[in-house]
């Protein structure tokens, strides 16, 4: 598997927030049902953990953008600093 942002599988690292949230309820819940064996629950918890640190890492992003709005003297945003020079992602 061909991976980026580190040791982050391609596939996740391409995913939006939404879809790897989504994707980390899935995998909770085919844990949480006790049916998958072991070594596949072992492979959806690593799963699971990758998902978490997409996530994190999206939010921290998300958050060092905000922080980045400056507002005028007027009270309103003067700019931002693009989502995409935060992440490196394109």
């Amino acid at each position: 598997m061909v991976t980026r942002m580190g040791d982050t599988p391609a596939d996740i690292a391409e995913l939006s927030f939404e879809d790897a949230l989504r994707s980390l309820e899935d995998v909770v819940r085919k844990l949480e049902s006790g049916e998958a064996k072991l070594d596949e629950s072992i492979d959806l918890y690593e799963r699971g953990e990758k998902l978490r640190q997409h996530c994190q890492a999206r939010l921290d992003a998300a958050q060092e953008r905000i922080e980045k709005i400056v507002a005028g003297p007027d009270g309103k945003p003067t700019g931002t600093a693009p989502f995409d020079a935060q992440t490196g992602q394109g």
